[in-house]
């Protein structure tokens, strides 16, 4: 087991007023899962990671509960998940991962944001193979025997394994799969009784690009424009 590398996604959900947008996208999650699968988090594993993200940033349980019901309702947004890719200024490529209920709005949104930030959004494909789409989970580390889990997780479908540290300075232990064996590394530990601090889907940079304070001031400015957009769940980028 090593040292994990996180490339921080800028200032995303940094500060108190981004709390509502968090509970936001969890909420869009939520009604996607439900659609998908179901309201039985038993047998949806997608809807049991909502509950886990809920429930690690504070998320009310009556907030969850009410976009259960708002998914089950026949008046209920359709939302679709839409990949858009770019470039920041100075090469850094942007993933940005929106659920929306209007695609015009939202190409139109993305692109603007790209402009106004120096940058320019691309084609499908243009950018995403840079990345690779992994199953990535965050644990607190007190009282586990790092090494036996690691072994053990191994044949579940674990790829990679590490230390890291949380916005707050706080260490965590990172545990990322591929994106196919997301479902069987995430019932492998609640088999365990180990529950995620979250469990996410994440575009892993393969290569980071290297640039200055003030070049990396540029970049975070479009990659919060992004964030701030109300159809954008995640913003993912390669920079250094």
């Amino acid at each position: 087991m090593g040292r994990i590398f996180e490339v921080r996604k800028a200032t995303m959900f940094a500060r108190w007023d981004r709390m509502a947008k968090q509970f936001t996208r969890i909420g869009k999650e939520i009604v996607i899962a439900v659609k998908n699968s179901g309201p039985d988090p038993d047998t949806n594993p997608a809807l049991r990671r909502c509950y886990q993200n809920a429930k690690s940033v504070g998320m009310p349980k009556d907030r969850v509960e009410a976009a259960i019901k708002r998914a089950l309702g026949k008046d209920t947004e359709n939302y679709e998940e839409i990949l858009y890719e770019g470039y920041a200024p100075h090469g850094v490529a942007i993933l940005v991962e929106t659920a929306t209920d209007n695609h015009v709005r939202t190409v139109a949104n993305v692109k603007s944001h790209f402009n106004k930030g120096g940058g320019a959004l691309g084609n499908s494909g243009s950018v995403s193979f840079q990345f690779k789409k992994m199953g990535v989970f965050k644990l607190n580390p007190e009282g586990l025997d790092t090494d036996e889990l690691e072994l053990e997780l191994i044949d579940h479908g674990l790829d990679e394994m590490g230390e890291a540290e949380n916005e707050n300075g706080d260490s965590i232990l990172i545990l990322r799969c591929n994106f196919t064996d997301f479902g069987s590394l995430q019932k492998a530990l609640e088999e365990k009784n180990l529950t995620p601090l979250s469990a996410e889907l994440e575009w892993i940079p393969q290569t980071t690009v290297p640039v200055s304070d003030e070049q990396a001031e540029e970049v975070s400015k479009l990659i919060e424009r992004l964030e701030q957009d109300d159809d954008v769940n995640k913003v993912f980028h390669n920079m250094q």
